[in-house]
Order: structure tokens, then sequence, then C-alpha cells
């Protein structure tokens, strides 16, 4: 199949004029909404936007999820010009992080369950615990003469 699939690639008859349509993704912003009237004024400045297929709002946790073909930024400047302020979604799972209660990934604003998404969110390798923990360790060679 590898073989016909690149032969049709060079005898297609479809003509393309250059256009790339997006590809689908899901784009995931951070808005605050207090009452009913910002979440509908969110959702219609979102859904009516060409190549959006779902658009989820979750005000108790401050978050806009939109599905479909779309520009992330444009996307964000769209719903920033409802005059509400927004930044893509700056959280992820806590289970997904290696330390995630480490000042660099630990926020109190942030929804349970999630930690700011850090890439600095691993702990200082001149730690006094990790040189402890390391120091008894099986893999150290010199564990035994410490002991």
């Amino acid at each position: 199949m590898g073989v016909l699939d690149k032969l049709s690639d060079y005898f297609s008859v479809s003509h393309t004029t250059g256009k790339r349509r997006k590809p689908m993704q899901t784009v995931e912003i951070k808005v605050k909404m207090d009452c009913d009237g910002c979440e509908r004024r969110v959702r219609n400045s979102v859904a009516h936007m060409k190549g959006v297929k779902q658009v989820e709002i979750n005000r108790k946790q401050s978050k806009v999820t939109v599905s479909g073909n779309v520009d992330r930024n444009r996307v964000l400047k769209k719903i920033q010009s409802t005059g509400k302020r927004a930044e893509f979604w700056p959280y992820i799972p806590y289970n997904l992080v290696a330390y995630p209660y480490i000042s660099q990934a630990y926020d109190k604003k942030a929804p349970a369950g999630y930690v700011k998404n850090s890439i600095q969110a691993l702990s200082s390798p001149n730690a006094m615990d990790e040189k402890l923990t390391n120091m008894f360790s099986d893999e150290n060679p010199n564990a035994c003469s410490i002991m």
C-alpha cells in the first residue's frame, strides 16, 4: 500500500490552492468569570469563530476549553476582546509533575488537583534531603563505609 499511496500523491486529480486547513486541536484558556452574563459573553465570542466545533466552560475553575480547527492565539485574542483578562491555561494535573509542591510549581490559586506548568519543577540537586537520601542509597558505592 505504501507504493500506491506515494504514486497517488503524484497523480492526484484534486487541485489545491495552497490554503492549508488548521489542525484539530484543543485550546484551554483561563478566564475569570463571575456571573452568567460573563460566561455567555465569552461563549458567544468564541462559538461563532470559524472552525470551532465545541466550547466548554467551567466557571468554578475559570477555564474555557475550545475544540476545533482554530489557531490558539486567535482564540485568546477573541476572548480578550470581550474585556476579560485571559491567558493560556497555566496548570497541569499534579500527578504529571515529579515534585508538585516545590516553590516553582505550587500555586495557591490553582484549582484542586492542579499545579503550575513549570519547566523547573524539579528539586534542586543541592537540597539537604536529597543528599541524605543519596548518602544511604544502594546505588552509592560508599554507603557501606558510612554505616
